[in-house]
């Protein structure tokens, strides 16, 4: 299962990088920490909706931009399961078979 907070902490992430901006440069303009602001792009820590808004307004990002990146990030996710279940499915459907006609 894949966690939200880690999700989030990528996309700040990735688009802090895109626009060559430094963690500290962030933490200043959002005014947050810097170790707080690096716990949140790892994933370790959860950020609030009033400490996202501020990482975002840091970054000159829309919320909803950031939130859309995540939705469609945790959409791969959940269909990559999908597909790794349906793969396994059908070797499970076999070995009961074989178990049925054994038994």
């Amino acid at each position: 299962m894949v966690l939200i907070r880690r999700l989030v902490g990528d996309v700040l992430r990735r688009r802090r990088v895109e626009q060559g901006q430094t963690l500290r440069e962030i933490s200043a303009a959002a005014r947050v920490s810097l170790g707080y602001l690096s716990e949140v792009e790892r994933g370790r820590k959860e950020a609030s909706s009033e400490l996202l808004a501020a990482i975002c307004e840091a970054l000159d990002l829309p919320m909803s931009e950031v939130l859309r990146e995540v939705s469609d990030e945790m959409m791969r996710v959940e269909a990559a399961a999908v597909g790794a279940l349906t793969e396994l499915r059908p070797r499970e459907d076999a070995v009961l078979r074989d178990v049925v006609e054994v038994g």
